[in-house]
């Protein structure tokens, strides 16, 4: 794994002007990925995590404010590109569908109805590389055959309404990796499939990260998908980042109450009768934006006229594995009731 990270966030903190003033979505996130590598970012939704996938390609909204002190650093393989610096549309280029590509949740929305597949992939490829038509359709072709799209010639010729749902999100990623980006996002990639397509799509972007040695944010509200294709897991709520660590030290041991109430939420494939345990209470409005810890509003075991008011700093765990919770700093053995051997069910650990 390259020692350089391919994508770095500090600080990263973003906001929305609006009619009822300036609302936080994005708070003081930092994170970093490096070549070879899966992170995934997990939360509910309304989280700040498609926000925070969109800033690393400048793809937000006008009304969006970045706070000074927020950096995203892009390495290209030679340099470092300040990602948030770069204001020209011709540098935007550089870095959407170029260094960094993003496959959607559904991909039906990417892909232009009366326009075929084939066509697409091409525009992509002359837009962003030196290839010409030929060459760009020869290795559309060879990307949709990478995939496991069978009989990519005909295929590269028909529209995106002709495939099925799980061959769409497999040419949306052939489509998002025919430029060879540094970075992939993945945006809920497998939400919109069914269980075996969904398998089938994990299964491929785990051997296109060693194939092609890229770093890929992987983002869902499912821990259990989590487990099958990260190697880093970051936890967030209500667009602050409460847990990070490698995925088999957060799973088995996760540490703060948000996270622990996440993995008891999944159902449980040996007790099909037992009743599911979801997280209560639901998420704050971003213009009701609690003091304090974010999530002590829905924390069972937060500490009144602490919680509610202090906001809590990081606390290592064991090394890489980090959580942002008061009951860390009182009591620095509090996630050991907590802890599990047991991967959530249909992953493998």
């Amino acid at each position: 794994m390259s020692s350089t990270p391919v994508i770095k966030a500090e600080n990263l903190t973003i906001r929305f002007t609006t009619d009822e003033g300036l609302i936080t979505a994005v708070e003081n996130v930092n994170f970093e990925i490096s070549a070879g590598e899966v992170l995934g970012l997990v939360g509910e939704s309304g989280s700040g995590k498609s926000v925070t996938a969109k800033s690393l390609m400048l793809l937000n909204a006008d009304n969006t404010v970045y706070d000074p002190d927020s950096k995203i650093w892009l390495y290209d393989g030679e340099h470092q590109i300040d990602v948030l610096a770069l204001k020209k549309k011709n540098e935007h280029r550089q870095i959407r569908g170029g260094l960094i590509s993003m496959i959607f949740q559904e991909p039906m929305a990417s892909f232009a109805p009366a326009i075929t597949v084939g066509n697409q992939m091409v525009e992509q490829l002359m837009l962003h590389t030196d290839l010409n038509k030929k060459q760009a359709a020869n290795l559309s072709i060879e990307m949709l055959e990478r995939v496991g799209i069978a009989d990519a010639p005909q295929r590269f010729k028909q529209y995106a309404f002709e495939f099925s749902g799980g061959m769409r999100q497999r040419a949306m990623i052939a489509m998002a990796l025919s430029t060879k980006p540094r970075l992939l996002i993945a945006d809920e990639p497998t939400t919109a499939l069914d269980v075996t397509i969904q398998a089938q799509v994990l299964e491929l972007m785990q051997d296109l990260v060693k194939e092609f040695n890229m770093a890929i944010l992987f983002i869902t509200h499912d821990l259990g998908v989590i487990a099958q294709t990260a190697d880093r897991v970051a936890v967030m709520y209500l667009g602050k980042l409460l847990e990070t660590g490698p995925v088999r030290n957060v799973i088995r041991h996760p540490a703060h109450p948000y996270t622990q109430g996440l993995l008891r939420a999944l159902p449980k494939l040996d007790d099909l009768d037992a009743e599911l345990s979801p997280v209560p209470g639901d998420i704050p409005s971003p213009l009701e934006r609690p003091n304090g810890c974010v999530f002590h509003t829905r924390c069972e075991s937060a500490i009144a006229g602490r919680c509610d008011q202090i906001l809590p700093v990081f606390t290592q765990i064991e090394p890489a594995h980090e959580a942002a919770c008061l009951l860390l700093e009182d009591h620095p053995s509090a996630n050991t009731g907590h802890a599990t051997d047991e991967a959530p069910d249909g992953a493998t650990l």
